[in-house]
C-alpha cells in the first residue's frame, strides 16, 4: 500500500509545498545565475528513472557554459574549473537540486530513492541491477546519499541504493528525508569529482 499510492500522495504534496515555500528563493538564484555566468538559469540532463527509462532531469546551472555535457564530475580533469562562484554555493548547499520537484510532481522522480543515474554511467547501472534498484524510481535524495554522497565509491552506492529497496517504508523514508536536511545543512559528503573520496582518504590513513 505504502510503496503503490501513499509514497506517490506524500511525494505530490511535498512538491508542492516546496514549489510554493521555494518560489522566492527561485528567484534570487536565477538572478544569481545570469550576473555570475550569462546562459540559461536551468540545466537539462537525460538520466535514468525508474526500469532504465530515461527522463530529462533539471537543475539550476551550476557550471559553465563551456563544460562538457553528460558527463559526471568524477570524470572531470579539474571539476572545480568549471564551477561558477555560485554554481559552488549552490552545489555545497544542494539548492541546485530544487528544480527536480517539478520532476517529482511529474511522476519522473520521488523524493527519497536512488538518485537518477546518467544514462551513460554503465557501471552504476550495471551494479543497481544486482540489488534491484534500477526497478524503484529516483529520488531527489535517498539512503547513499546521506551516507557517503559523492565521497562513496560506486560499489558501496550501490549497495546502499539496494539497502533502500529492501528497506523502503514510511518510517525509512522519514530517516533518509531528515538525514539529507542535516546533510545539505552541514554540507555532507560534497566533494567535485570525489567518487570514491572516503576510500582513498582511509587508504591514506592507514599509511601514516
Amino acid at each position: 500500500m505504502y510503496r503503490k499510492y501513499i509514497k506517490r500522495l506524500i511525494d505530490i504534496v511535498l512538491a508542492l509545498l516546496g514549489l510554493i515555500v521555494a518560489s522566492w528563493l527561485y528567484l534570487i538564484i536565477m538572478i544569481a545565475i545570469e550576473i555570475d555566468d550569462p546562459g540559461p538559469v536551468f540545466f537539462t540532463q537525460k538520466r535514468v528513472g525508474i526500469h532504465k527509462k530515461h527522463f530529462q532531469l533539471a537543475k539550476f546551472r551550476s557550471m559553465k557554459m563551456s563544460t562538457p555535457h553528460d558527463m559526471p564530475t568524477h570524470l572531470l580533469e579539474n571539476p572545480e574549473q568549471y564551477i561558477t562562484r555560485v554554481g559552488k554555493f549552490l552545489r555545497k548547499t544542494s539548492l541546485d537540486e530544487i528544480p527536480q520537484l517539478w520532476n517529482i510532481l511529474k511522476g519522473d522522480m520521488s523524493v527519497i530513492g536512488p538518485r537518477p543515474a546518467l544514462w551513460n554511467q554503465y557501471d552504476l547501472l550495471e551494479e543497481r541491477g544486482k540489488y534491484g534498484a534500477n526497478d524503484v524510481k529516483p529520488g531527489l535524495s535517498g539512503w547513499a546519499q546521506i551516507c557517503g554522497r559523492d565521497e562513496l565509491e560506486i560499489k558501496d552506492k550501490a549497495r546502499l541504493d539496494g539497502e533502500y529497496v529492501q528497506k523502503m517504508s514510511f518510517l525509512f523514508d522519514c530517516r533518509c528525508f531528515f538525514g539529507t536536511v542535516i546533510s545539505a545543512l552541514r554540507g555532507d559528503g560534497v566533494v567535485e569529482g570525489g567518487t570514491g573520496e572516503m576510500k582513498r582518504e582511509q587508504a591514506i590513513d592507514s599509511k601514516k
